[in-house]
């Protein structure tokens, strides 16, 4: 009797944090269902092929209660809510596949290093059946003592299937991403003084179109982190993007 009510509050603790997590969202692509969790800050998970790949790992096992197991894990920065090794010992996932600018990696501890495949800037990797595009996230006008300096940290453009999925990290509006063409779904950031405020982010958008954007990694000075402003920017700019509000935010204490 004692095992199964622990088993019942057990349970009970999975279950809330589940219920302040936002649902998933799932798309058909040609080559299956992709599914996408929004998890907390700059964090995600994207389920392919049976696949499960989290994107900057952060905030604690709580956060991750009733997820399954990463195969793989993107890590685009060296800041701690990026590259936070608290929650990836949380995770068990000392072996588990890591893919990460050199930055990065020569910031990890030796038993993450061993499973981390350095991927920078322009480069291109294919891992799980996924190919993974590294692209540039920095702050403008670029300078030595930024925030976040050219070359260090990634972008990341995921194909899965016949989709393109654009994970911006910590970056301002760079020519890099106004440039990008044919992304499905965009998740970008918003939050000064670290990245861009509202107008540089919905004029971004503008300019590469995805079909659909989440403003994320938003937390910060409500005035520069404004994402209802966000929507109504992007929603009166163009009538091809469908703007996603999640909460980013919620409550896994």
């Amino acid at each position: 009797m004692k095992n199964f009510f622990l088993f019942l509050f057990v349970s009970s603790l999975a279950i809330g944090a589940q219920a302040q997590r936002p649902e998933a969202d799932h798309f058909t692509t040609a080559a299956g269902e992709l599914t996408i969790q929004p998890v907390l800050h700059g964090t995600l998970m994207i389920q392919f092929n049976d696949k499960t790949i989290y994107v900057d790992p952060y905030g604690g096992e709580q956060a991750f209660k009733g997820l399954d197991k990463p195969d793989l894990i993107l890590i685009t920065d060296i800041h701690g809510d990026h590259l936070d090794e608290k929650t990836l010992d949380a995770l068990n996932a000392e072996g588990t596949t890591m893919i990460a600018p050199q930055a990065v990696k020569d910031k990890m501890s030796e038993k993450y290093k061993k499973s981390t495949s350095v991927v920078n800037n322009g480069d291109k990797h294919n891992d799980l059946g996924i190919l993974i595009e590294a692209i540039p996230m920095y702050n403008l006008p670029e300078a030595p003592d930024a925030k976040h300096v050219k070359g260090r940290g990634n972008g990341y453009i995921l194909t899965l299937g016949d989709k393109r999925v654009y994970v911006s990290g910590d970056t301002e509006d760079i020519p890099e991403m106004r440039g990008l063409n044919g992304i499905d779904i965009a998740f970008v950031c918003m939050n000064l003084p670290y990245t861009m405020d509202v107008n540089q982010a919905a004029s971004a958008v503008l300019e590469f179109e995805p079909a659909i954007v989440y403003p994320y990694h938003y937390r910060g000075r409500p005035d520069m982190s404004d994402t209802a402003a966000f929507k109504a920017l992007v929603d009166q700019g163009s009538k091809n993007i469908e703007v996603r509000l999640r909460n980013w935010y919620p409550d896994y204490q």
